[in-house]
C-alpha cells in the first residue's frame, strides 16, 4: 500500500498559528506601539478596539488566511498620519516592533522575515509616496 504525502505548503497564516496567534500578536504589538515614544502619538485619538480589529483583519489577509479585510486602502487610511509627519523612521519603528512581537511569541526567523517583507511592501502606500 502506497501512502501519498501531501505537498501542500501551509500558508504563512497557518504557519504562524492561525487566528489565535494573529489575535495575540496584534494585542502584544499594540501594547508595544502605545508605549513607544517614537510612534505612540499617532494613536492618541484612535479607537484602539477598532484599530486592533482592522489590523487583525489586515494581517490575516496579508498572511494568506481567510479574510474579510474591508478597511480603507493603505494610502487613504494613513493620509491623516502622513499629514501629522509620519515618515520612514516611524514605519521602521512599526516593522521593528512587529518583528520583536513575533520573536517573543517564538516565531521562526524565516517567518518573521516573510512578515517583514509583506509589511515592507506597504511602505509606499502607507507613507503616501
Amino acid at each position: 500500500m502506497h501512502i501519498m504525502t501531501s505537498t501542500i505548503t501551509p500558508t504563512l497564516f497557518e504557519q504562524l498559528g492561525g487566528e489565535a496567534a494573529v489575535e495575540a500578536a496584534v494585542d502584544k504589538f499594540y501594547r508595544k506601539v502605545l508605549t513607544d515614544d517614537r510612534i505612540s502619538h499617532f494613536f492618541e485619538d484612535v479607537d484602539m478596539d477598532r484599530q486592533r480589529g482592522k489590523q487583525k483583519a489586515f494581517l490575516t489577509m496579508a498572511f494568506g488566511g481567510p479574510h474579510s479585510y474591508s478597511g480603507k486602502d493603505m494610502r487613504a487610511g494613513h493620509a491623516r498620519l502622513v499629514a501629522m509627519g509620519l515618515n520612514d523612521s516611524h514605519f521602521d519603528a512599526v516593522v521593528e516592533l512587529l518583528g520583536a512581537t513575533l520573536k517573543e511569541m517564538g516565531v521562526a526567523d524565516d517567518l518573521i522575515g516573510q512578515v517583514a517583507a509583506i509589511a515592507e511592501s506597504t511602505r509606499p502606500d502607507v507613507l503616501g509616496k
